[in-house]
């Protein structure tokens, strides 16, 4: 009686890139080399930052072309252009910088969210959580009391340094030996009922038009804000542009939990301690240029995963999402009650309230089942 011999068989790999451990699975993923350098690629989350610049581009000529008077998409090609014509204040001084501040703000607030959301591993948390829209509030309301600043052009500094230092706060008293998530959202959470309890006292106290100013802003609004708002937040974009590129990187290991982080080579309490920084000065800078605007950096991070389906928060569709969200919002603000006009904050906080009601009673595990 014999027995056939066997050969040993020689595996091979198949090719293309190899499995990355910061992902459950390498599926859809591709390698982009050139020379020194290659970048892991998405494919589907490449085509959604496609389709996500196209929706942003249709609803930018949208909300240039209507309001309480329709501008065709040719006029404003041509105002834009500089070749003059009647609609440049319309066009070119009124609307096309309110929608470049919107698609700015929501471009950071979209960032934010998702910075904010990978280092406390909650869905539900926001800037907002973490103090920054309620520090920047509270620096501008003690800043009219007092009379400190004197021009409101330097209000947007104020709230940005409030912003700032409400996080740099509750950081500090969330630290004990490393940052625990849950601390720190709670932590957060503490300290902006405080910083409201203040803005709330002062609002009381104070006459009616200084009030009514104040309310205005905390509302959030991108009326009567233009070129001058916009461009402290366009540098601040493009200077962050470096560690965003990091952060994009930094985010996939800190997905996992943080002993397996640590193992793949994570410095993973100066990462979160880096990442946190981040994304409290990119709301801060928007705070601080539009006011709190609620719940775009909660929605836009969590719409964009649902939509790549990856194991991380993709930043690029977080930053498109959220400037879609706010350009379409501000144009449903101004168009949906003419002459009146909805503060754009008050549109979201209404469309964003069931959304977050729909995330606490489930929708977070079903969505990532998609």
């Amino acid at each position: 009686m014999t027995t056939a011999s066997r050969r040993p068989t020689k595996r091979t790999t198949p090719p293309g890139p190899s499995p990355d451990p910061t992902y459950p699975h390498s599926a859809g993923l591709s390698v982009l080399r050139r020379r020194s350098f290659s970048l892991l690629l998405h494919r589907r989350s490449a085509a959604v930052v496609a389709v996500l610049l196209l929706l942003l581009a249709g609803v930018v000529v949208l909300s240039a072309c209507v309001g309480q008077t329709y501008v065709s998409p040719g006029e404003v090609w041509r105002v834009l252009r500089g070749h003059g014509g009647p609609y440049d204040l319309i066009v070119g001084e009124l609307r096309v910088p309110r929608i470049v501040l919107g698609a700015l703000v929501g471009a950071a607030y979209g960032l934010s969210g998702a910075l904010v959301q990978t280092v406390t591993r909650n869905p539900l948390a926001s800037p907002d959580v973490i103090g920054v829209g309620h520090g920047a509030a509270a620096a501008t309301v003690l800043a009219l009391a007092t009379g400190t600043v004197a021009s409101p052009g330097a209000l947007p500094a104020v709230s940005v340094a409030g912003g700032l230092g409400a996080a740099a706060l509750v950081y500090a008293l969330a630290w004990r030996h490393g940052m625990q998530p849950s601390r720190f959202v709670l932590t957060g959470v503490g300290i902006g009922v405080a910083l409201s309890a203040v803005v709330q006292l002062y609002l009381t106290e104070s006459e009616l038009a200084a009030a009514e100013q104040v309310k205005l802003w905390l509302t959030g609004s991108l009326n009567g804000r233009g070129w001058e708002q916009a461009g402290p937040l366009a540098w601040v974009l493009l200077l962050a542009l470096p560690a965003l590129v990091w952060a994009n990187r930094a985010l996939r290991p800190l997905g996992l939990d943080p002993d397996t982080a640590a193992a793949l080579g994570v410095r993973v309490h100066r990462t979160q301690l880096a990442l946190t920084v981040l994304g409290v000065i990119l709301a801060a800078t928007a705070t601080g240029a539009a006011g709190p605007i609620g719940f775009v950096a909660l929605t836009a991070p969590q719409l964009a995963r649902r939509l790549t389906r990856t194991p991380q928060l993709p930043l690029a569709a977080s930053a498109l999402t959220g400037s879609a969200i706010l350009v379409a919002a501000d144009l449903a603000a101004r168009t949906l009650m003419p002459p009146l006009e909805i503060p754009v904050g008050a549109l979201t906080a209404l469309v964003g309230g069931p959304y977050l009601l729909w995330l606490l009673a489930g929708g977070q595990g079903r969505g990532r089942a998609l």
